[in-house]
């Protein structure tokens, strides 16, 4: 769990992922549309990656561990919560704060 946190205090928005998960790519390509370069991890490709994802899945309260979203050091959540800001109005607020967009 330590290395997860190291890794998504270094960027503004880091993204746990799996190269192979739709609900991953969609994280993805959401940040990209909002004109964010996000830190991604994807967990099937990393060293060390099923060790990550075994501690976000416990993080998470879940089997499957992505994707999982940190914004700003902060814990976002998976997709349901990263789209249900979005969908708010909230999303780019946090992503202004967190220095990822400037617009």
């Amino acid at each position: 769990m330590d290395r997860v946190l190291r890794l998504a205090s270094q960027n503004a928005v880091v993204i746990f992922s799996m190269s192979t998960c739709c609900m991953c790519h969609a994280i993805k390509r959401l940040f990209y549309e909002l004109g964010v370069n996000p830190a991604i991890y994807e967990l099937d490709e990393v060293p060390k990656g099923k060790e990550m994802a075994k501690a976000l899945a416990g993080l998470m309260g879940r089997s499957s561990p992505v994707p999982v979203v940190y914004i700003g050091n902060e814990l976002i959540g998976s997709n349901n919560e990263v789209m249900s800001l979005h969908v708010k109005g909230a999303l780019v607020e946090l992503l202004r704060a967190a220095g990822a967009i400037w617009v």
